[in-house]
């Protein structure tokens, strides 16, 4: 009997090696560990007193309780997942390079790498030209009044040369960043107002402003940067931003079917084209472009904001027309929002409910600017707040926004895909399943008391519970 003990207790200490060594996927191995039944918390609270912390991990058990319930069902799969981040802004460069070389360098591996102290942010967007979030308003081709270039012969990025140096770093970090592109102007010299707020692209202007999108994307591809899609115009119903155009759906169609998307196919242009870029109460727009079989040969899909409107409108379009892709492409965080509203309104819209319906991406509005909201253009954005404010050379400041893009870029990597998730009334969620197997979920508690439920998944039962007007991310 002594024998047959001792020979019991030496199997048992070894199992795990064996485990460990040979790899073998036996009921006896899995009894060894149970690392398959942790589930990893991290938590951002509305009262900022928790941002982003790892939390003590829960276990799923075989007990049962009273709790609601979020179940999750990986059999039924939804898009796939390009990636979370924010625009890059020139303000948000020409304010990063205020930090000493320590600093800036420390800020971009950060953001961009993906390592336990990063919070690996996996998609970019850029203007081409000039935003309201620069610090003066410039295309790559102005020229004197009255003059016009059709050849595009002084076409120059060279006012871009400080975000293309950034951006050469943040692809040394991480290569396989994504980027979508859009102007807010075209040169007014193609506008019928000759100005930089409001006007239309001149029709006879179609042609040469399609090539410009065309050396825009040469270009920066001949620094080792490659746009991945681009919008014609970005919020193309207010032209009333500096810079900014009114392009109505019909003259977006026009744009696309009649200049752009032959210029990028005789070009071998691989850039989507993706639509509208503005807000969820106008998904006619989209549609009525889309419904248009010319121009629908080039599209990609369309683009919103949620100034206005229900986030819903992205399954709007999807519903008509379910082959072409969704991107959330923008929402600002203001000078006079709280941290628990934003926090909170943007999770549950921007974060959950983009994902919910369809898109591909959730990007927050500006990465960086300073403590007045700076720079912006003469008529820009005076109260758009940076997800990263930089005081000085040695010192910035993590926002809402680093927070709501966090707590999805640093646990759903690009290609993951979406799965079923359940919703209760007061926990908005959505669920991921990770390119390496991992499952995500976030939720989002909007009410003011803590509320306990159980993450339900393949037949197992996890209790957490989640505190008032907070946001969690469960990886298992």
């Amino acid at each position: 009997m002594f024998y047959i003990k001792k020979f019991s207790f030496f199997l048992k200490s070894i199992t795990p090696l064996i485990c460990g060594v040979v790899l073998l996927s036996l009921s006896s191995c899995k009894s060894v560990s149970n690392s398959d039944n942790k589930v990893q918390v991290w938590l951002t609270k509305g009262d900022e007193s928790v941002k982003l912390q790892q939390q003590t991990s829960v276990s799923f058990v075989s007990s049962s309780n009273n709790f609601q319930n979020i179940e999750i069902d990986e059999s039924q799969k939804f898009q796939y997942i390009d990636g979370f981040g924010y625009t890059l802004t020139g303000g948000s460069v020409e304010v990063i390079n205020r930090l000493s070389a320590s600093k800036r360098k420390a800020l971009l591996n950060e953001l961009f790498g993906n390592d336990k102290n990063s919070i690996a942010v996996s998609y970019l967007r850029l203007s081409i030209g000039a935003s309201d979030l620069d610090g003066e308003v410039f295309s790559y081709n102005d020229l004197p009044q009255g003059e016009t270039d059709l050849s595009l012969s002084k076409f120059s990025l060279a006012r871009d040369k400080d975000l293309i140096s950034i951006l050469k770093e943040i692809l040394a970090i991480n290569p396989k960043i994504k980027i979508i592109a859009a102007p807010w102007s075209p040169p007014v010299w193609m506008k019928d107002n000759g100005k930089s707020i409001g006007g239309s692209l001149k029709p006879e202007y179609y042609d040469t402003y399609a090539k410009y999108f065309v050396k825009y994307i040469q270009g920066m591809q001949k620094e080792g940067i490659t746009i991945d899609a681009v919008t014609p115009q970005n919020e193309p119903l207010h032209p009333g931003n500096n810079p900014s155009l009114l392009m109505v759906s019909v003259q977006q169609r026009d744009f696309i079917k009649q200049s752009l998307g032959p210029i990028f196919k005789s070009n071998k242009i691989k850039t989507k084209i993706v639509v509208y870029d503005h807000n969820c109460n106008k998904p006619e727009y989209a549609i009525n472009i889309l419904n248009d079989s010319e121009a629908n040969q080039y599209i990609d899909g369309s683009a919103f904001h949620l100034y206005e409107g229900d986030i819903s409108a992205l399954s709007t379009v999807h519903n008509a027309h379910s082959d072409k892709n969704l991107y959330f492409t923008e929402q600002w965080t203001g000078a006079k929002g709280t941290f628990n509203e934003d926090l909170n309104w943007h999770t549950k819209n921007v974060i959950i409910g983009s994902m919910r319906n369809w898109s591909k991406i959730a990007l927050e509005w500006n990465l960086a600017n300073d403590p007045q909201f700076k720079p912006h253009t003469q008529g820009g954005c005076t109260e758009c707040k940076g997800a990263i404010t930089v005081s000085d050379s040695e010192n910035f400041t993590r926002n809402v926004a680093y927070y709501i893009i966090a707590h999805a870029s640093k646990f759903v990597p690009a290609n993951s895909q979406r799965i079923f998730s359940t919703e209760t009334d007061k926990l908005s969620t959505v669920a991921f399943k990770t390119p390496d197997g991992k499952t995500i979920l976030i939720v989002q508690n909007y009410s003011k008391t803590e509320e306990n439920f159980n993450i339900k998944y393949n037949n197992k039962t996890a209790p957490v519970n989640i505190s008032a007007n907070s946001v969690a991310t469960y990886i298992f």
